[in-house]
């Protein structure tokens, strides 16, 4: 944050909750670069899968054959619901088995790490300047952001995740030979010319790494950009809060904005929330059925 002596302005606000608490102590030099670990993202995107693990376990401990609970029930009702998605968009029952656990274990891991959008923003990371200060260490670089699905090292891993899933289904599923040919004859098909076919097998080549790429980068793209958007107005939302000068016009205004503003949004970020877990376990069944396709 700013300096001892004067409270942090609104760039200096946002900036600081922007930066991570990574292995540079800071901001990262450049945009690329992979000996950077961000240990708040993998701090609680860890917690949050455990998190996850724990609630599915408790559920499955806790079932019975009887009247269920409301636990009980929400959690049938979740497995339910990706367990009717799987079966509509993979045929084989073998790999349902281990795809539909699979997609219930990124919906519900997605949806907790996306929560933590509803947490007050300062809480966490103040908890976490005092531990920090109290460890010998200067509060005002005491880095926290608790939303992992904000950071985009932490989507787009997700989604390669995905994609190296999708290449084993696609070798498993068609076989080594098969992929291969798929990849060098689809879309555009082949020819009997020889030269023709070098042709259309290095342009259909082509054509299967950028769909592979486009899919893996959108796919982590789209979870970052809404959550990274919903952080952002949660922050700007909270500095109108803090914008309090007075008993005067323009604070009172500024805080019933405040108010007004972050009740509505925390509503509409409840629908964000669910939805994009949603699209990116559907995503995930989706791209997973089409390894089990062949052109």
């Amino acid at each position: 944050m700013s300096a001892e002596g004067h409270a942090p302005t609104a760039g200096e606000y946002i900036q600081h909750h922007l930066t991570y608490f990574n292995s540079v102590g800071g901001k990262q030099a450049s945009l690329v670069d992979f000996s950077v670990i961000n240990y708040d993202t993998l701090f609680w995107s860890l917690a949050m899968g455990l998190l996850g693990l724990f609630l599915l376990w408790l559920g499955a401990r806790k079932a019975t054959a009887g009247v269920p609970g409301r636990f009980q029930a929400a959690v049938e009702l979740l497995v339910e619901m990706v367990g009717n998605q799987t079966a509509g968009l993979i045929h084989n029952e073998q790999s349902r088995r281990v795809i539909a656990p699979l997609g219930l274990t990124v919906f519900v891991w997605v949806f907790l790490m996306n929560a933590m959008d509803f947490l007050p923003l300062d809480v966490i990371p103040n908890a976490w300047a005092a531990i920090y200060g109290g460890m010998g260490h200067d509060p005002h670089h005491a880095y926290m952001r608790v939303v992992p699905t904000a950071d985009i090292n932490a989507t787009l891993g997700m989604s390669i995740a995905v994609l190296l899933i999708c290449l084993f289904y696609n070798i498993k599923i068609k076989g080594m030979g098969g992929w291969a040919h798929e990849l060098v004859c689809a879309p555009f098909g082949s020819s009997k010319n020889p030269v023709l076919a070098v042709v259309l097998g290095l342009v259909n080549f082509a054509m299967q790494l950028i769909e592979f790429a486009a899919k893996t980068i959108s796919h982590g793209m789209r979870l970052f950009g809404n959550m990274f958007a919903g952080e952002l107005i949660f922050m700007l939302i909270a500095l109108m809060g803090a914008a309090w000068t007075g008993a005067n016009a323009p604070s009172a205004l500024l805080f019933l904005g405040h108010f007004i503003a972050g009740f509505a949004w925390a509503l509409f970020h409840i629908l964000v929330v669910v939805l994009q877990a949603f699209i990116f376990m559907m995503l995930t069944l989706v791209y997973l059925g089409q390894a089990h396709e062949a052109h």
